[in-house]
């Protein structure tokens, strides 16, 4: 391949020594604060651009236990307490929610209260509306109470509420990392408002302001007290805004705090941008309610964990973990919306290119060429404590770079980005190739980092690639997704570069990718189980339990025909099928566990993925069950929303989707799998470069006599097209309206 240029320096640095000058107060160690994080499962979560928060369902932040609850900022929970209490009690839930993404909505009500004239307030005479809102240009959020007495009879009642603060690093919430450094300080009330600071060990100082309106009546540590008079039937609100500030060498720096009134213009302008971002998107509507609200909620999802950095934008990995750019969920999640909106496709590719390896650096895993995993911005990345500065223990997110390139050419119809980003794709094919001459051609991983990942697919938890009898899998370890992977991306790549004239290029990686298929095939399969082995390991042996990276191979097209039906047989099995979704893990092996996190749950993305495949060896039947169920779950989820993963619990065990305690939601490729599993099942084609959209072999979900898309981009042109029930089964294609050149063909 060609000689690598050379690229721009990663914008964040590591803080050289910094490990061996901490200064300052040590504070607890997270073992004994986080080591165990509570569920999230039923959290309220809102977010806009860098700054999130998720909350108990009734609104507060517990002071007590192991939570991951906390309004978060640059990999920092800066606030981990938040109470409200009437005369001492907890409030009752009546309902809430916060489905616009950027704003919650509770509704709140009184227990039997004593109040201080003896009186007693009967349960239910009070109602209480808590309405949060979240604005990145204040890197704030607002809060605003309002309290309605339904009592015949006015009355007193105190109320207090009470914080705290520990700007604890994301990876001692998730109890990941035993301590970090720095200075806490003691809650302070400042002119009317409260105040926690701490003096971080990378010189940065972070500071919470919490200011009220109307002032509280008494100020106490972390506690602010109210009195609420209501008279009979009567109304009064209270604001609480919540800023944050970050400022270097510990400077005091004032938060725009934001007035009050500017609330409602602050909610008017994110209902904007949220309009703005569904009006780009490609318009869907079906024949069932309940899909249709699946994939609004998706839409809406995606828009909630878009972010920026280096002024170009991506999908966030899923809240509250991975608020932060990966290189493979940033991908993968581009990918799964290319036929909706494939600009940020683009600016996904350009900003992994800016951050592509460019030295061999052990600690980050980092090699020439190689795209980057994990990015992190937060006290221990700065101070070199995590390699996530960026970290590249990734195998795969290289060729998805190369693949999501391809495919985006492919829906807007030109090389522009292919020839801006020529050097890096050249870098990444160099690197590929130079791992397979290590590892007898396949592509593999060995952990070199000593904070390193051990394993490096897209199942990265330390025991997720097993043998049958349970023990682990040994390194270096070669994954047959991610050699699917590898074919299709230099198969993408040939069609780009005998597109731009060069056919030695072309040839060479066609003739590559057909190499390795053979190679594949014969290497990774497991005649005797009848699909692919889940990986290669030391010695060239088959790490041979059954799992579901079997299906990514179809989707990749690497597998031979005859091996693709046995193996999508296989994972349809009831020991891999659960009836909502494949698991990542059969029910027959050793290492089996329905609430482990890569070794029996079952992941939306995944099985996006694999219905793809299995849609693409014309296995139609099988992909519409597969669909089917990942739908039916999202709609037992609140809002219709898709979690991370769920546990591989049988469907008819239960009837409901078992959550994963501390799963992401939203979740970046959970979110796009739906989306994509609908063109999947549409076989939408699109050849922009011709200006042709092909339809193969177009088959309908089930429960769903049509499906509209208005505004699909292929090339310069968009259409507006429907897919509807005729006879005998057949799907008839009808366009409704083109604007610009394009010609839209049918195939079976």
């Amino acid at each position: 391949m060609a000689k690598p240029s050379s690229t721009r320096e990663p914008s964040v640095k590591r803080k050289k020594g910094s490990a061996e000058t901490k200064q300052g107060k040590t504070r607890t160690p997270a073992k004994s604060r986080a080591a165990l994080v509570e569920s999230i499962a039923g959290a309220l979560v809102i977010k806009d651009e860098d700054i999130f928060f998720l909350c108990a369902d009734n609104g507060d932040l517990p002071l007590q236990g192991r939570h991951g609850y906390g309004l978060y900022y640059h990999d920092c929970r800066f606030l981990d307490g938040y109470e409200m209490r009437l005369a001492g009690l907890p409030l009752s839930r009546l309902i809430s929610s916060a489905g616009a993404g950027f704003k919650a909505e509770l509704e709140l009500t009184n227990l039997d209260t004593r109040l201080g004239d003896g009186r007693i307030l009967s349960k239910e005479d009070l109602a209480v509306r808590w309405e949060r809102l979240l604005d990145a240009s204040h890197l704030a959020l607002h809060d605003q109470f309002t309290f309605h007495n339904y009592g015949m009879e006015g009355c007193t009642v105190p109320m207090s509420l009470r914080f705290a603060a520990h700007f604890e690093d994301v990876f001692v919430v998730r109890g990941q990392h035993p301590h970090v450094h720095g200075t806490l300080h003691p809650p302070r009330w400042q002119d009317g408002k409260l105040v926690f600071a701490y003096d971080g060990s990378d010189g940065i100082r972070r500071a919470v302001t919490l200011a009220f309106d109307p002032a509280p009546i008494r100020q106490e540590d972390a506690t602010a007290h109210f009195q609420i008079d209501l008279p009979a039937h009567g109304e009064i609100k209270l604001v609480v805004t919540i800023a944050l500030t970050e400022s270097k060498e510990r400077e005091e720096k004032s938060p725009v705090m934001g007035p009050h009134d500017g609330i409602q213009h602050a909610e008017q302008h994110l209902h904007e941008k949220s309009r703005q971002w569904l009006d780009r998107q490609t318009q869907c509507h079906t024949g069932n309610l309940i899909l249709n609200r699946v994939l609004e909620r998706a839409l809406l999802d995606l828009h909630v964990l878009r972010t920026r950095l280096d002024d170009l934008e991506y999908f966030s990995a899923g809240v509250p973990w991975y608020v932060t750019l990966f290189g493979r969920d940033g991908l993968i999640t581009a990918l799964e919306s290319l036929a909706y909106e494939p600009g940020v496709a683009e600016q996904t590719l350009r900003l992994l290119a800016h951050y592509q390896g460019t030295k061999v650096d052990d600690w980050r895993d980092e090699q020439p060429g190689k795209i980057m995993h994990e990015l992190r911005v937060g006290e221990l990345a700065h101070d070199d404590e995590i390699p996530q500065t960026p970290y590249y223990g990734t195998v795969d997110a290289t060729p998805l770079f190369l693949i999501l390139i391809g495919l985006h050419a492919q829906w807007v119809g030109n090389l522009e980005l292919f020839k801006d980003l020529r050097g890096n794709v050249e870098r990444a094919l160099q690197w590929i190739d130079q791992q397979g001459t290590q590892h007898n051609g396949f592509l593999a991983y060995d952990n070199k980092s000593s904070k390193g990942l051990s394993n490096q697919g897209w199942k990265d938890s330390g025991d997720a690639i097993v043998n049958s009898d349970g023990s682990l899998a040994k390194p270096p370890i070669a994954l047959p997704e991610v050699q699917g992977y590898v074919y299709l991306a230099k198969s993408l790549l040939a069609d780009l570069y005998r597109r731009a004239g060069e056919n030695d290029w072309a040839d060479t990686l066609a003739k590559d990718a057909k190499a390795l298929r053979a190679r594949f095939n014969q290497s990774f399969w497991m005649e005797d189980k009848g699909t692919y082995a889940l990986a290669l390991q030391a010695g060239s042996r088959c790490a041979d339990a059954i799992a579901s990276n079997a299906g990514q191979v179809l989707w990749s097209g690497i597998a031979d025909e005859d091996k693709a039906r046995r193996t999508m047989e296989r994972l349809m099995a009831d020991d891999m099928f659960s009836g909502w979704g494949i698991r990542t893990l059969s029910q027959n092996e050793k290492r089996y566990n329905a609430i482990s996190y890569h070794l029996g749950t079952v992941w939306p993305h995944d099985n996006a993925l694999i219905l793809a495949g299995f849609r693409r060896y014309r296995f139609d039947r099988p992909a519409a069950k597969i669909f089917s169920g990942i739908v039916e779950a999202a709609a037992k989820y609140p809002m219709y929303r898709l979690p991370e993963l769920f546990c591989g619990f049988p469907k008819q065990e239960f009837g409901l989707p078992v959550h994963y305690p501390v799963a992401c939601h939203p979740q970046a490729w959970a979110a796009g799998a739906v989306p994509y599993m609908l063109t999947a099942m549409l076989g939408l084609t699109p050849d922009g470069f011709a200006g042709r959209l092909r339809v193969l072999r177009p088959h309908l979900p089930d429960d769903c006599e049509y499906v509209e898309l208005r505004r699909l981009r292929v090339g310069q042109a968009s259409v507006d097209v429907r897919f509807a029930l005729a006879q005998q089964g057949k799907v008839s294609v009808k366009v409704l309206r083109t604007d610009g050149t394009l010609e839209v063909t049918t195939e079976e």
